[in-house]
């Protein structure tokens, strides 16, 4: 078994050491700090000798990144058995990615849809071997509830999205972690070779936290009294959605901790919008070819 995991702290090493112990036949850590990453990848070799790690670096706001990282997967391996996209950022202030898209969206959406889309010809070849349960995870939010109206503000990708008056950083981060919801809905439909599903993994107290401002902070964890979870009960819904058998996973679904089917709104079960949210990315990234 051959598995991806994004990111070097929090959910990604953790889910990665948690998976290291069922000798999988390599295990590949993306990021942006190559220093973190190899850390990281000593860890699991150092406590798991049977268990190949190999850092790649990968940085979700920069599709050059994305591509040059899936290119060195591809050249090195010709199966992926479980793709965990479970790197990402929150809350952030206006921005832009290096390819000009609002900070949020580029990096939660458009960064993890060129990983997939660049990884898809594996996953699916992968699949058609014997006994395969080739996964896709997508980690999203019930920040998504946050989303502005709409949705997706499609007009406004390529601008910081600094019109929203109040709350613009929580409602751009809902915009994203929604888009993560359709999106592995959509893979789901149009590849039923493999599973590909967008959980919650909880309010865990990550890195992702830490960097918020004082005030957002304090915003999560007054409204999160008495649910935080470590990063090692954070991992368990990513890690059941890339394991249970075949069959226990529904394909296209949004799971809650853990195994739970998740709560949907208007938004996040439409179609319509998961198809033209498909259709938008697919001509955003034309130029990048598997």
């Amino acid at each position: 078994m051959v598995n991806i995991f994004q990111g070097t702290a929090g959910l990604g090493k953790e889910s990665a050491l948690a998976l290291a112990k069922h000798n999988p036949a390599h295990i590949y850590l993306t990021g942006r700090d190559s220093t973190r990453g190899t850390a990281v990848v000593s860890e699991i070799e150092k406590s798991f000798p049977n268990v190949k790690a190999t850092f790649v670096v990968c940085d979700l706001a920069s599709l050059v990144s994305v591509e040059k990282g899936a290119k060195q997967f591809t050249s090195a391996s010709d199966r992926l058995d479980i793709l965990m996209c479970n790197a990402g950022v929150m809350a952030l202030p206006p921005g832009l990615t290096k390819d000009g898209y609002e900070v949020q969206f580029g990096t939660n959406h458009i960064g993890h849809a060129l990983l997939i889309k660049l990884l898809l010809p594996t996953l699916l070849r992968t699949a058609e071997l014997p006994d395969a349960a080739v996964r896709i995870v997508l980690n999203t939010s019930l920040g998504f509830r946050g989303a502005p109206k709409g949705g997706v503000v499609f007009k406004d990708l390529r601008t910081t999205q600094g019109c929203f008056p109040v709350a613009g950083n929580w409602i751009r981060y809902g915009q994203s972690k929604l888009a993560n919801i359709l999106y592995a809905a959509e893979l789901g439909r149009r590849y039923p070779s493999i599973t590909s599903v967008s959980i919650h993994p909880g309010v865990i107290n990550t890195g992702l936290v830490g960097n918020l401002s004082l005030l957002d902070r304090a915003l999560v964890h007054v409204t999160n009294i008495g649910n935080f979870m470590t990063p090692e009960e954070g991992i368990q819904n990513q890690l059941w959605a890339a394991t249970a058998k075949n069959g226990d996973v529904v394909s296209g679904a949004f799971y809650e901790p853990v195994a739970v089917l998740g709560t949907h709104d208007k938004l996040s079960k439409d179609q319509n919008l998961a198809t033209q949210l498909w259709d938008w990315t697919e001509k955003e990234l034309e130029a990048f070819k598997a």
